[in-house]
């Protein structure tokens, strides 16, 4: 005997309405939705900048003609890592540091390292005696300063524009604590997009 379209042992489309969902239940979906994203991203942006690196502006012109006011930064964190640091500050190097922890972020390069004599006489930078060859320099280092010797964990660091930069003349040896990281890459504006020297 042939199945028919009437054979009790057929299947039929189930016209029942469709289940109806509720509008909180699609919120609560949306939500979960969003959080599943967002806090994933949350989280890696928040390691990426208390560990890795991070962007910044600089302020004023005491790094001119090297850097100018209101050009952006990647400050890179892997480098003097207080935790595993993988080299510590070198001579020429440009920081991003905090003189204490309520100060606005300065942004200075290298100069004296620990254990170093640093003076300054007649407008030329001394290290242990010997003229520190600064070929990023415009002008001359005004003014006499020093000796004074960098501590232990501690480094001497001077604006590239000398005549216009709060720096350790001023503060004095800053130590190695208070730096955030290197700038390491200019991104902005385009003209000056390249590595930080």
């Amino acid at each position: 005997m042939h199945a028919s379209s009437h054979d009790s042992n057929s299947v039929t489309p189930d016209k029942s309405p469709r289940e109806h969902v509720s509008p909180a239940w699609g919120m609560l979906r949306v939500v979960r939705e969003v959080l599943e994203t967002m806090v994933p991203a949350v989280i890696i942006a928040l390691f990426i900048n208390l560990l890795l690196a991070q962007a910044t502006r600089v302020y004023g012109q005491s790094m001119e003609p090297n850097l100018h006011t209101n050009q952006r930064l990647v400050v890179e964190k892997i480098s003097y890592n207080r935790w595993w640091p993988i080299r510590g500050p070198q001579r020429g190097d440009v920081v991003v540091f905090r003189v204490n922890p309520n100060a606005d972020l300065l942004i200075k390069r290298v100069i004296g390292l620990p254990g170093d004599r640093v003076e300054i006489h007649e407008g030329q930078v001394l290290i242990n005696g010997q003229a520190l060859d600064e070929p990023y320099l415009t002008q001359p280092t005004f003014g006499d300063y020093g000796p004074i010797d960098v501590p232990p964990l501690h480094i001497f660091v001077l604006g590239d524009n000398r005549g216009f930069s709060n720096d350790s003349r001023a503060f004095g040896p800053l130590p190695l604590d208070s730096v955030i990281g290197r700038a390491w890459f200019s991104y902005w504006p385009p003209d000056q997009w390249g590595l930080v020297y």
